[in-house]
Parts: structure tokens; sequence; C-alpha cells
């Protein structure tokens, strides 16, 4: 069956045309949405049925060894005991919230104990100091819970917040779909009561010296409506969809802002734009904002929200977009320059987001869209042991050094890698990313089936058509090869639908049934196999990958094959710049940062005739890697091999790459050509993204 980008916008036939499917008794039912809730294709699947494996497991245990699994050692003075969010007089806000949500889904899909041990006293803390009008969390001012300063560096907002809450809430959420935990449903309907009372005088962004809100709240309220309309699903309660409707009022209208565009069009230096009444989106808010127009789509079935989304895509890519997938943004919106930061935040919610807006629509553009932040700008923001990140990343980056920047670069430590430097916003929510992209591998389809809408190697264990249980083992290398292979394991003979999504870059798809060709397929559809499955049968799903390019700012290009982008290689040496912790600290990091420095060339621009005719331009070498890590400049499995011509006058500009040259560039002697090589996006760390070209193939004039 294919799915275009979007549906008509009369109408949503190919959601509204599948019946809801039942819940399955022996475990925790997907949620599908209740009457009167428009119909989704796609339902998350409880918490544990999807099990990493291959590569995808060794990410997660290098975050168990790394930040993930330790930040209440090497952060101590906001995820440690003192944290308000275990009663004690340090930090109110969102970053112990942050770290154990992704803390909490890592630990379950590792199902590691001590890691589960370490969430739950947040959870437990949270449930068991719930007061009697539901209100939940740290409120210190007026409980008089801080009885002595907060320590150093420690953030004090207001207690009433309503923002830190809501990452509670999906905390809360994630562990009922993990355990069932009865305390969850009561904890949730007691705290959405106070809210239904509470929020029209002290709303999501509080007025003038008012309580309950803030700017941050207003701009994230998707992530409060999100779980109320979860809990909907659940219990039925038609009370939720009255608070429903006032989290949605309250909420920064995204849908009227995409739809008008003006404030995508918006980038700001330092502050406001002159002349504008709007400031310009912060990078985080419109990450976790792109969702609300679905969100609250599932409630009205109003199809403007979905021309809304479509919109703001397109007009954040055409304004801002840089190749790895993400935008220009360092704070603000900044527009489509390739020495831009973006912030490792704005990843890893934007992943989110694309995951909840995929399962509501079942667009297989916005899999295409998910997989290409997964496989790029995800890995490389993280040192490899996970010990240390990048607050700002840029898409041209050829040095990681402190110092002023092109951009908004406050302190001249937000490129360097460290535990802190920039915001600590980023060390305590970057963890969310690849947990949650793991368990968005899979869905449960409303036709009772299973749905693979992203990959990765994994498995699968759930319940099917009438109850019969059924797992399905991934194995696969990708993005790093062509081929899905799916084996099946039931204990009988079983009919269900499996949905494959086949990626918009894939020109033609082979789906091969226990080795024989069932059908091809063209990019940008999800394809349905009904059929009576038996114990091990398999399905291999063949996506060609092709080299192809895409052009950026100043028309310069990027070179992509399959999911991933691909960057020019270079050598990288590492200087640490060592402060000390403090003293309640322990383990392996320190306080200070990274730098990263090359000693190689980078400014080359790349031969029109080799974008022309990208297969033969570029040459696709397996480089026989041994090393434990894919996404390590060692361990790349992959190579591009290409050629190109240097340009002594692209050079450095406050530190980072110059802007990049408008296209074609004029070189006096295009002769003198040197052998580059390009390796996968997510694999590097310093490196060229999008590259100036010159046209090699007539005589060149000065311009």
């Amino acid at each position: 069956m294919k799915h275009p980008f979007w549906p008509p916008l009369a109408t949503l036939a190919f959601v509204t045309g599948i019946a809801v499917a039942a819940p399955a008794a022996a475990e925790p039912a997907p949620r599908f949405n209740r009457a009167p809730l428009t119909p989704k294709p796609y339902a998350e699947l409880p918490l544990g049925a999807i099990a990493p494996k291959g590569w995808l497991e060794a990410e997660l245990r290098r975050m168990a060894a790394g930040m993930t699994g330790q930040l209440d050692l090497w952060y101590p003075e906001v995820c440690g005991p003192r944290n308000a969010w275990l009663g004690g007089d340090g930090d109110t806000w969102e970053r112990g919230p942050y770290w154990i949500d992704g803390l909490y889904p890592l630990a379950r899909l590792l199902r590691d104990d001590a890691l589960v041990a370490k969430a739950m006293r947040w959870i437990d803390w949270t449930l068991a100091h719930q007061r009697d009008d539901g209100y939940f969390g740290p409120r210190l001012v007026e409980e008089g819970a801080r009885t002595r300063p907060p320590p150093a560096g420690a953030q004090v907002h207001k207690p009433d917040d309503w923002w830190p809450r809501m990452v509670m809430l999906k905390i809360l959420q994630q562990h009922y779909d993990a355990t069932r935990d009865p305390r969850v449903v009561e904890a949730l309907r007691r705290y959405f009561r106070y809210q239904l009372a509470m929020l029209p005088s002290a709303p999501l962004k509080a007025p003038p010296n008012g309580q309950g809100g803030s700017w941050w709240a207003e701009q994230r309220g998707a992530d409060n409506l999100h779980v109320v309309l979860w809990l909907y699903n659940l219990t039925g309660e038609t009370w939720l969809l009255d608070l429903a409707q006032i989290v949605h009022r309250q909420t920064l209208p995204f849908t009227e802002i995409f739809l008008a565009g003006d404030v995508l069009k918006l980038w700001r230096e330092h502050g406001q734009p002159p002349g504008f009444s709007h400031p310009a989106f912060h990078c985080v808010n419109l990450a976790q904002g792109m969702k609300a127009p679905l969100i609250r789509y599932q409630q009205d079935g109003d199809p403007r929200h979905l021309a809304a989304v479509k919109k703001g895509l397109l007009d954040l890519e055409i304004l801002h977009g840089q190749p790895h997938g993400l935008y220009g943004a360092d704070e603000g919106m900044h527009g489509r320059g390739l020495d831009r930061g973006s912030e490792l935040c704005t990843a890893v919610e934007f992943m989110f987001s694309l995951e909840k807006m995929l399962e509501i629509t079942g667009d297989p553009d916005l899999a295409d869209r998910l997989e290409k932040i997964a496989f790029n700008p995800l890995p490389t923001q993280c040192t490899d042991d996970h010990r240390y990140r990048q607050y700002f990343q840029q898409a041209n980056q050829v040095a990681i050094t402190a110092g002023e920047r092109a951009f908004y670069n406050e302190g001249g430590e937000r490129l360097v890698y460290g535990l802190l430097t920039g915001y600590p916003c980023c060390t305590c929510n970057y963890h969310q990313g690849w947990p949650k992209f793991v368990q968005h591998l899979w869905f449960a389809t409303a036709d009772r089936g299973l749905a693979a809408l992203a990959y990765g190697p994994s498995a699968v264990t759930t319940r099917v058509a009438d109850d019969r249980e059924v797992t399905i083992t991934e194995e696969t290398r990708y993005p790093f090869e062509e081929t899905i292979r799916l084996r099946i394991s039931t204990r009988a003979p079983v009919s269900f639908p499996l949905h494959l999504r086949i990626p918009g870059w894939c020109r033609e798809a082979a789906i091969l049934v226990n080795g024989e060709m069932e059908r091809s397929a063209s990019g940008g559809r999800i394809e349905k196999l009904a059929r009576t499955w038996r114990d091990g049968d398999t399905v291999e799903l063949r996506l060609p990958m092709r080299v192809r390019t895409s052009r950026w700012f100043e028309n310069s290009a990027a070179i992509e094959r399959g999911p991933l982008v691909y960057a020019l290689r270079l050598a990288e040496t590492w200087t640490d710049v060592p402060r000390p912790a403090p003293a309640e600290a322990s383990g392996p990091v320190h306080r200070g940062y990274r730098e990263v420095r090359t000693t190689e060339p980078w400014n080359f621009a790349l031969l029109q005739s080799a974008l022309q005719r990208p297969d033969e331009g570029f040459r696709v070498v397996t480089t026989g890697a041994t090393a434990a890590n894919p996404w390590s400049l060692e361990g790349a499995p992959l190579e591009l091999h290409t050629q190109g011509v240097r340009l002594p006058d692209w050079t450095l500009h406050q530190h980072s790459a110059g802007p990049v040259p408008h296209s074609p560039v004029y070189v006096p002697d295009v002769s003198t050509r040197t052998a580059l090589r390009l390796v996968p996006y997510g694999c590097t760390t310093l490196r060229i993204a999008a590259f100036p070209w010159i046209d090699d193939q007539r005589p060149q004039r000065r311009r």
C-alpha cells in the first residue's frame, strides 16, 4: 500500500479506513486511539518488546559505561542525591528528569538491573511524594525543602513551572508501558485533575508576575498533550479530552505559525532581528513543537495540521537546512550557513517528534528524516566512549577549539567536547536519542500486524493477530549495508500482515520471502506482506544504495548514499584542557574540555563531472575495518573515493571553515587534482560535508 508524503487534505483514508487493534491480554497493549480520537495506523510497542542487537546494542552499552550510566557520579551536584527530584536541596528544573528520560529506556532495553534501580529512585520519589491535590515534583519555596544554598552551578527556576513536569510525564508513561505499575495511572489521573483545575488561572505560559508557567512550557506543551491523550487511550475517561483542549489552547499555535511561515523566516545573531514583532524560534523548542500539530490532529481531525507540518518541514529545510538533516540554529534559528552550530538537544528532540509523527500518520518520509538524523549528526556529537559531548556541531567542521565563532558561542566553549561545556542541558538530554530510536524501529499495526518503519539490528517479540506471540529477528549492518534479513519465530503458523518501509532514496527495492522473489517496490512506500507465517520463514529486503548529490548553501554539494551523508576524512589530533571536578564527583572525566585539530588540508572543491555522474565519479570502497565501533574514524566500514581541486582562497574564518564559496568556483588550473576519501558523516569529528565545486568540463572563466 502506498503512503504519499501526506494524504489528501480533505480525507485521511489510509488512516481512518483501518480498524483499531484490540489490546493483547498477556502484556501491556499498544496504545491505539480510542474514539472520538482520529484512528492512527501504528502504535508504539511496550518498552522491552524490542531488543537492540549488533552495533545498536554495542552503542547502548557504550552509553551505559559512559555518561548515561554514570551521570550521578560524574555530575553529582545535579544528578546526585541532592537533586530536588530526589528530595534534596539542589536543582529543581529539567536536568534530572532529562537524564532519566534516557536512562530508564536504556536500562530496560539492556535489561540492566543496576541501571533500572538508578532510574527507579527518581520514579519512586515522584510517585511517593505527590501532594494531596495531585501536584508532583519539587515545590521548594513553599515547602521549605531548600535548607541551605544550592550547590555551585545548580540552575534554579521557579518551582511551579509546568515544563519540567512534562519530562517526568514522559518517564512515567514509559515506566507504565514497561511494567504496568498501577501507581502511574493513579498519579497521572490526580495530576491531570490538578491541571484541569489550575491551568485556567495558572496557564502554561504565566502572565507577568503570575505563577505556574513559562515560555518553555508554552512552546513545549505538545509533550504534555501527548501524555494526556495516552492516558485517555488507556482509561477512556472523557474529562481528559477537556484537559487536552485546554493544553492545546495554551500551547504556542504551531499550526497557524507553520501555515503562515513568517516565523521560520526569522533568524538572529544574538537577539531578535530589528523590525520583527516575534522572536526567532529557539532551536530545541522548534524541534519539540514540530509534532504539536499532529498531536493535536488526533483530537480534532483538522487537515490543516497535516498541511502545517508538511509546510513547516519544507520551510525549515529551505531556510535553515543542513545536509545532515538538522538545521542551523545556535539557540535562535540561524540560516543555512555551513559553519553555523546545531545543538545536541535539537537532534534528540527532533528525533522524538519524528517518531511520534510517524506513528500518527504512517508517512515514510518522516522515517527517512528520522534515520538521517540518527545516522549522521547523532553519532558524532558525543565522543566514542560517551564521556564528553559537543553542545554545538558544524556541518563543515575543521577545528574544534575554544574561541569565538561566527555564531553565538558565549564563553567560547560551545563547540569543544566536554561534560558541561555550553549549557548542561545537552549533558542530561542526549541520552534519549538512541534508546528511543530502538523503541521505534518496530510498531504494532492497526490491522493486527507488525511494521518495520526504521531499520537497525534488533529483535521484536510481541503478539499479533488473535493474540499469538511472534518474534522477528532483524539481522543487518544497515545503514552500512543494503540488505535487511528478517527471521520469523513462532510456535505455530500465524497469519498477520508485515509492513515494510521502502525509503524514499531507494529507486527500486527487492523483497524476497524464503529466498524467492516476492515483489519489487519503489521508494517512499509502505509495502504490506499479508500471509501465513511459519517458524523459520525469512524475509529479505534489498535496498540498493546509489550515490547521489544534494544542494545546499551557496549551491554547495553534499554526497549521500542510502541514509548516510559522506564527508571528507580528516586526521584528528585530540588535546585535553583539564579542569578539576568537584570533590563529590568521581570517575574518569574532568570538567575542562577536549579540542580536536587536523594538519591535513580541507579546502577542496569537487568536480562537476563527478556530481553529474555520481555512480562513476565516486567509487564505493569497503574498508575491512575491524574496530568495535563503526561510528568511529578507524571503524568506518565504507569510504567513497573521488578527486578534488584545492581552493587556496578558502581559508579559516573565526577559527572555522570560512563561508563556502558559491559554486561553480573559478579555478585557474583544474589539472592538479587530489585523491579524496569520504567517510560516513557519523564517523567523523572533523569534516567537510558540503563542498564547493568547479566545472571541469569547460574552460574556466573568471566571473
